[in-house]
C-alpha cells in the first residue's frame, strides 16, 4: 500500500482503539462491576488441578459449571492461588483427609482478575469452604455405605472363617515403606513359619484406589486353596493420604474377596470404608500381624505345646512306673534263678549219690548182657554166610543156563553180519549182504541171495515159513 493511502485509511478511522487502550476499558469495566478488594464466592467442579509442590507452589485449578461438565463448549474458570495462600490451604485439607481431584465440586472465595497479557479473565483464591467439602465427603461415604449395605456386601467377608492357623497371607502393601516393615517384622520375629505373597500396590494418590483394588482381586483369585488371609497394611498418614480406603473399588474388592481380608491402616481415629467391608480391621500394621501371630500361637499352645508337655510329663510318669516295676521284676528273678540254683544242686548231688551207689550193678549186668549176645551172634552169623552162599550157587546155574556157548551146543546157531555185529531181524538184511553164522563147533561164511521179509505170518513172497498153519477163511 503506498503512503498516501495509509494516511487515507488512519484519517478515516481516527477513532479506533488501540489494544492496549481497549484493554484499559475492559479493566475499567471490570473493576466498576467487579471491584479488587469484592470477594465473590463461586460453585463448580473441578477439571483439572495442578499442584506445583516441587515448583514455586502454586496452585492452578480448572473448574466448570457441574451441569455442563461433559459439554465440551462449556465455560472454563481458571483459578489460581498463589504459595502464601495455598500452603496454609492444603495444611487445612490435609488435616481434614480431603484431596482436591478431578470431579470434586467445591466452592471458592476469591476476587476475580484480568490477565493483560493474554487478555483472560480468571480468578485468585483466597478461601475455600472446607465444610461444605468435608459434608460433601462425609455423605458420598455414607451413601456408599448404604449401596454396600443394601446390596449385602457390608458382611460378606465377614461371614469367612479365618483358618486356626493362617500361615499363608497375602500382603497388598508397597514394599520397604514403614507399614510394609511392621507388619512383615512382626511376622519374621515370631518364628513361626509363615508364608508371606506380596502383591505391590501404591497406597497413596491418585492411583491409589486401582492399584490396591487390582492387587486384592489378585490375590483373591489365588483362592483359599492357596492363601488363609489377605491383609491390606499401609503406614501412618493424614486422612488425605488415607482416601484411598474410601474408595468404592477398593470396598468392593474387599467385600467380594474369595479370601478373608484384614485390614491394618494406620489410623487412629476414622474408620475407612474398607476397614467396615473387611474381615477383621486392625489400628495399624503392626497390630494386625500382632493379631495374626497370636492366632497361630494359641493354635500352637493349645494343639502342640500343651499335649507336648503332657506327653512329656505322662512319659517321665510312665518311665518311673516302668522302673519300679523293673527293680521288683529283677528281685523276684533273682531270687527264683537262686532258689532253682540251690534246688538243682541238690537234685545233682542226689543223683549222683545214686549215680555211685547204681555203677557197679549196672556194670556187671551190662557185662554180663555183652557175653549173652555174644553167645548168640557166632551161630547167627554162620547161618548168614552158610545162605549167602547157597544163593550164589543158585544165581550161577541160572547165569550158566544163559551162556551163549550153552545155547550153540544145543543146537541153535548166531548170524553176525561183516562187521560182527548179531543180526536180530530178517529186514536188517539186504541181498548180497555176507553173513558169518556161528555154530557150536565153527563158523560159515554164506552171502544172502534174497530177503523175504515175514508179515502177519506170511512172507513176502506169498508162502506160509514151515511149522505155521494158517486157516483160510
Amino acid at each position: 500500500m503506498a503512503q498516501g493511502q495509509r494516511e487515507l485509511f488512519v484519517g478515516e478511522h481516527a477513532d479506533a482503539l488501540s489494544i492496549a487502550d481497549l484493554y484499559d476499558e475492559v479493566q475499567g469495566a471490570l473493576e466498576r462491576v467487579f471491584p479488587r478488594r469484592r470477594a465473590l464466592w463461586v460453585r463448580g467442579e473441578i477439571q483439572s488441578v495442578s499442584d506445583q509442590r516441587q515448583g514455586r507452589g502454586h496452585c492452578y485449578i480448572d473448574l466448570v459449571d457441574p451441569d455442563s461438565a461433559r459439554d465440551r463448549q462449556a465455560p472454563v474458570l481458571r483459578v489460581k492461588c498463589w504459595q502464601s495462600t495455598w500452603g496454609q490451604l492444603r495444611a487445612t485439607l490435609v488435616r481434614e483427609g480431603i484431596e482436591l481431584e478431578p470431579g470434586m465440586v467445591v466452592v471458592l472465595r476469591g476476587t476475580l482478575d484480568f490477565y493483560r497479557r493474554k487478555a483472560e479473565i480468571g480468578f485468585i483464591l483466597s478461601e475455600l469452604d472446607v465444610t461444605a467439602l468435608l459434608g460433601r465427603l462425609a455423605a458420598k461415604r455414607a451413601a456408599l455405605v448404604r449401596a454396600l449395605e443394601a446390596e449385602g456386601l457390608i458382611g460378606r467377608n465377614r461371614a469367612l472363617s479365618v483358618p486356626e492357623v493362617p500361615l499363608r497371607v497375602g500382603l497388598v502393601a508397597s514394599p520397604n515403606t514403614e507399614g510394609y516393615r511392621d507388619f512383615v517384622g512382626q511376622l519374621t520375629a515370631s518364628g513361626f513359619g509363615f508364608l508371606v505373597r506380596v502383591a505391590r500396590a501404591t497406597v497413596q494418590g491418585a492411583t491409589a484406589p486401582a492399584a490396591i483394588s487390582a492387587a486384592i482381586r489378585k490375590l483373591s483369585a489365588l483362592g483359599p486353596d492357596r492363601l488363609d488371609v489377605v491383609v491390606v497394611v499401609r503406614g501412618g498418614g493424614s486422612k488425605a493420604d488415607l482416601a484411598a480406603f474410601d474408595a468404592e473399588s477398593v470396598a468392593r474388592a474387599v467385600a467380594t474377596s474369595s479370601v478373608p481380608v484384614w485390614t491394618g491402616i494406620g489410623h487412629t481415629g476414622d474408620e475407612s470404608v474398607a476397614d467396615v467391608v473387611a474381615n477383621r480391621a486392625c489400628i495399624t500394621p503392626t497390630e494386625c500381624g500382632r493379631e495374626l501371630v497370636q492366632r497361630v500361637r494359641v493354635w500352637w499352645d493349645v494343639s502342640v505345646a500343651a499335649p507336648a508337655s503332657l506327653v512329656a510329663r505322662r512319659a517321665v510318669e510312665a518311665l518311673s512306673s516302668s522302673q519300679s516295676e523293673h527293680d521288683a521284676t529283677r528281685m523276684r528273678l533273682c531270687g527264683m534263678a537262686r532258689h532253682l540254683v540251690d534246688r538243682q544242686a541238690g537234685d545233682l548231688v542226689r543223683r549222683g549219690a545214686t549215680v555211685g551207689r547204681c555203677a557197679p550193678r549196672l556194670l556187671d549186668d551190662a557185662r554180663a548182657s555183652v557175653v549173652v549176645r555174644g553167645a548168640r551172634i557166632a551161630p547167627l552169623a554162620l547161618a548168614r554166610v552158610e545162605h549167602a552162599a547157597d544163593r550164589v550157587v543158585a544165581w550161577r546155574r541160572l547165569v550158566a543156563a544163559y551162556d551163549v556157548d550153552r545155547q550153540l551146543e544145543r543146537g541153535y546157531t548166531l548170524t553176525l553180519d561183516g562187521e560182527g555185529r548179531v543180526v536180530r531181524h530178517a529186514r536188517a538184511v539186504v541181498t548180497g549182504q555176507q553173513l558169518v553164522i556161528r555154530f557150536a563147533d565153527g563158523r560159515v561164511r554164506s552171502v544172502a541171495d534174497g530177503v523175504d521179509v515175514q508179515t502177519d505170518g506170511v512172507l513176502s513172497d506169498g508162502t506160509v515159513p514151515p511149522g505155521d498153519e494158517r486157516v483160510e477163511a
